[in-house]
């Protein structure tokens, strides 16, 4: 996985959430509060997810062969959106079951001392390990708000690092709200209440992670920044004058796919319009690295078929157009 999958970020949430789930456990045993239980099949969720992650980045280094020409790319997509799944599944609807199970039958917690010290723990280790996922996605992040980063990111280790931390964190502040209320009052359904908030918390999250690994998953297209440095290295004003249209298409993080039609003056040669488009696959990769596949098609331009406006089944891998532009 390239760096800008987030392995450092991965690796420390793993680590972190093992950990925890370990502490949560032991805790639920010796107190029986619902908050813990669910917490430890959320961070045990947890590092299962981080395990797929890891999982699918190792398999989408794997070569191009004739029944994928296009690489493995999108494997990183498929298992980032088998996270969301199983956050939904296993963590989300467990606590919401577990939180039901503790309000309609609640009982005291026992040995307070080790749910609160081990959420406390807990959030400790949590809160680095957010610290460590927002450092990494500071490095590709810019000036685009977090909102953004998470909607628009291609490479989706990153975004679900960061939703998995952020929902720990906030599920621990949770559970801890739950068991201090439980002790405080001596009424165990507050627990089940906290354990119902972690279950609402962690499908919301899930289907948050569900909707943007979707969109991966169809194709996406590059960023618009991509987009105009691909456009103004394509034309060399010369032979190549203009785009006629263009598609692009995330085959994964780190590659692209180009396709376009271009104009090319009505009196070149073959052997120009050759070059001119050799050179123009060289300028893309220049300008836009993860540009790794280019298919550039000459045409002459036409003023009187460009005002009929584009045609629908122009699109690279649709039907053949019916006239020429």
């Amino acid at each position: 996985m390239s760096a800008s999958g987030g392995t450092k970020a991965i690796v420390a949430a793993l680590a972190a959430n093992l950990a925890i789930a370990v502490a949560k456990f032991v805790a639920f045993l010796f107190s029986g509060s619902s908050s813990m239980l669910a917490e430890s099949v959320h961070s045990l969720a947890d590092s299962g997810n981080q395990g797929l992650l890891l999982v699918g980045g190792k398999k989408a280094q794997r070569e191009a062969t004739p029944q994928h020409p296009f690489g493995y790319g999108r494997e990183r997509y498929i298992y980032a959106f088998l996270v969301s799944i199983i956050l939904f599944s296993v963590g989300g609807m467990f606590a919401l079951y577990e939180g039901y199970e503790k309000i309609k039958h609640p009982h005291e917690i026992d040995h307070w001392y080790w749910p609160v010290g081990v959420l406390v723990f807990a959030i400790i280790a949590e809160t680095f390990s957010f610290r460590t996922a927002i450092q990494e996605s500071n490095q590709l992040r810019g000036t685009k708000s977090w909102k953004d980063f998470v909607r628009h990111a291609k490479a989706p280790e990153l975004p679900v690092v960061l939703l998995e931390d952020l929902g720990a964190l906030v599920g621990l502040i949770l559970a801890l709200g739950g068991v201090g209320l439980a002790l405080a009052t001596g009424d165990g359904v507050w627990d089940g209440i906290g354990t119902l908030c972690i279950g609402v918390l962690l499908i919301l999250i899930a289907v948050v992670l569900a909707i943007e690994t979707k969109s991966l998953l169809l194709g996406e297209a590059a960023g618009v920044e991509e987009v105009r440095k691909i456009e103004a290295a394509t034309v060399d004003g010369d032979t190549v004058t203009r785009i006629i249209h263009m598609r692009t298409l995330h085959l994964g993080p780190e590659e692209l796919l180009v396709a376009a039609k271009v104009a090319v003056r009505h009196d070149d040669t073959a052997t120009e319009i050759a070059a001119a488009i050799n050179a123009a696959e060289s300028r893309i990769r220049d300008a836009v690295p993860i540009a790794r596949v280019i298919y550039l098609e000459p045409d002459i331009y036409s003023e009187s078929e460009a005002a009929k406006g584009p045609d629908p089944e122009a699109s690279p891998g649709g039907p053949a157009p019916t006239s020429e532009h």
